[in-house]
């Protein structure tokens, strides 16, 4: 577990290695800054290059609680922060006037009937242990949610009008994802340390799958990051991300297969390729794709 801020870059590789991430250079250093400044760190990329996946080593690495906020069209302030537990309010309501109570105002907004969402779990927390704050997918939000988000993260307090102003003592490590469906703004971005995730090549997949699935082969593992290689170079909806290579190799492992053929391609592509058109792109030049990853592998 690590408590305290790491002391070189080389620490935050080796602990993210040690709890199943494989990070390049530069992410390791961008999470070394995040950590030291310390500031959020806003990630950007295609879908499935392990985006969400840095926070969730993150906490396993530090013992943080991994509290995750998943942004999508329409989300407010009620959904991301705090609500009242109005139910409860009511059932505490209908008890005190059949047993004759008098209900006082304040009673029914205090901390009992508080649900508390994500934002506000992260910073009105007691552990010595900073949580990892996952604020996933943030482009998918609308503008009035980010400028929101920013007011929070300038210096990490909200204000519930019934309770007063709560702040966070030990400031949460706040990780941002973006798929780029649209411009994160530039407010937020300036607030944000920023770094943009790409696919790993040939050397980095392959090393992620040794670590990810270490029961398949090595001559199997090298074929497949190479039949990756070759897909992401297509046309496709959708190129497979570092998941899809995963589940791929533990797929034609767990089929007993020792390497890639066209029979071997052509039976599994669902479990790296998810669009139909894509699949179909895909059986026109299966021969190409083995052959490419058998050189890539060699």
């Amino acid at each position: 577990m690590q408590t305290t801020a790491p002391e070189s870059v080389d620490a935050v590789r080796g602990g993210l290695v040690a709890n199943g991430y494989l990070a390049d250079d530069g992410l390791a250093t961008s999470i070394f800054l995040a950590l030291a400044l310390p500031r959020p760190l806003l990630l950007e990329g295609e879908a499935g290059v392990g985006k969400t996946e840095v926070a969730q080593a993150l906490a396993r690495w530090t013992g943080g609680e991994l509290l995750r906020l998943q942004c999508y069209e329409g989300i407010d302030a009620g959904q991301a922060v705090y609500e009242w537990d109005y139910p409860r309010q009511l059932l505490h309501l209908r008890a005190a006037e059949a047993s004759g109570l008098d209900v006082v105002e304040d009673e029914l907004y205090s901390e009992r009937f508080l649900v508390r969402r994500p934002l506000l779990r992260a910073i009105d927390q007691t552990s010595a242990v900073p949580p990892v704050l996952l604020i996933d997918e943030v482009d998918r939000a609308d503008d009035e949610f980010e400028a929101f988000l920013l007011e929070i993260l300038s210096d990490y307090t909200v204000t519930v009008p019934e309770l007063g102003v709560l702040r966070a003592d030990v400031p949460p490590i706040v990780i941002l994802t973006s798929n780029r469906t649209r411009d994160v703004h530039d407010a937020l971005k300036r607030r944000c340390l920023y770094h943009w995730i790409d696919h790993p090549d040939f050397a980095r997949e392959l090393e992620i799958v040794r670590l990810k699935a270490p029961e398949v082969s090595e001559v199997l593992a090298r074929e497949v990051a190479g039949a990756v290689a070759a897909l992401r170079e297509l046309e496709l909806y959708k190129r497979p991300g570092v998941a899809e290579t995963i589940d791929w190799a533990k797929a034609l492992a767990r089929l007993g297969r020792a390497h890639l053929d066209e029979a071997a391609v052509a039976a599994t592509l669902g479990t790296v390729l998810k669009y139909r058109e894509d699949q179909q792109r895909v059986h026109e030049v299966v021969p190409e794709i083995v052959a490419e990853a058998i050189a890539k592998s060699a």
